[in-house]
């Protein structure tokens, strides 16, 4: 189901009053002020339209690079420094770093530090969440370098694989929103390396929370082959690489 944030969205009231958002970062001194930037315009987009509060928080995850520095850069970002080299605990450091006391009407979303969120994203999270969604998997755009012909080989085995569809198979970290009840309700992300999206959304489903796979919220993320996670969608596009 599409839900069309401009005819959708209600102006003002909604039954959530605070959306979360957490980006974990391991060194991503490179593209952390991109997501960044990216995410205060999502946030100032919201905030015209709808009575919430936002709350950014960068999980700085055993950086040893600017990381620190590039995120105090941006005055609406929290950030909270771990040392677990994990994506998934990051995650939940972020998300229990807000406190859990009264969640009934907040609203959690998490990217990457490698995605750059469009202007609407939050708009359109909070749009589902209205419209009776309980959690909510979006679709990733991949930004390839494109300057060579492996590039536009990678490119096009992607995209025949990728489904940018209503009730698509994907999963991402980058583009996954849920309401904060359900995501306590079944313990939130496991401290996996990989893969901890997947977990979270298998726990709701096996809970009878149903996760609505959209299409109109795309994030975009760096096409790079050396990621993070070590099986996340860095590789992926490993797996997709032309041998030749």
């Amino acid at each position: 189901m599409v839900v069309e944030v401009s005819r959708h969205r209600p102006i003002g009231r909604t039954s959530i009053s605070d959306i979360v958002v957490v980006v974990p970062a391991h060194n991503e001194q490179n593209l952390l002020d991109a997501c960044l930037t990216a995410l205060s315009r999502a946030e100032r987009r919201v905030v015209d339209v709808a009575q919430v509060n936002v709350t950014t928080i960068v999980v700085l995850d055993a950086c040893s690079d600017d990381s620190a520095a590039i995120a105090a850069r941006h005055p609406s970002v929290s950030t909270v420094t771990v040392a677990h080299r994990n994506v998934g605990a990051a995650r939940a450091a972020g998300f229990f770093s807000y406190g859990l006391a009264d969640t009934t009407n907040t609203w959690f979303a998490t990217t990457d530090a490698d995605t750059r969120v469009g202007e609407n994203w939050l708009l359109g999270h909070l749009g589902h969440a209205d419209d009776g969604a309980r959690a909510v998997a979006g679709t990733v755009t991949v930004e390839f370098e494109g300057r060579v012909e492996k590039d536009l080989r990678l490119r096009s085995t992607y995209d025949a694989h990728y489904r940018h569809e209503v009730g698509h198979p994907h999963v991402h970290g980058a583009n996954l929103g849920i309401r904060a009840t359900d995501y306590l309700s079944v313990g939130g992300f496991a401290p996996l390396a990989t893969g901890e999206d997947h977990d979270l959304v298998r726990r709701l489903e096996l809970g009878g929370i149903g996760c609505r796979r959209v299409c109109d919220i795309p994030v975009t993320t760096s096409g790079r082959l050396r990621g993070r996670a070590p099986d996340g969608m860095a590789g992926f596009l490993r797996s997709l690489e032309p041998s030749a």
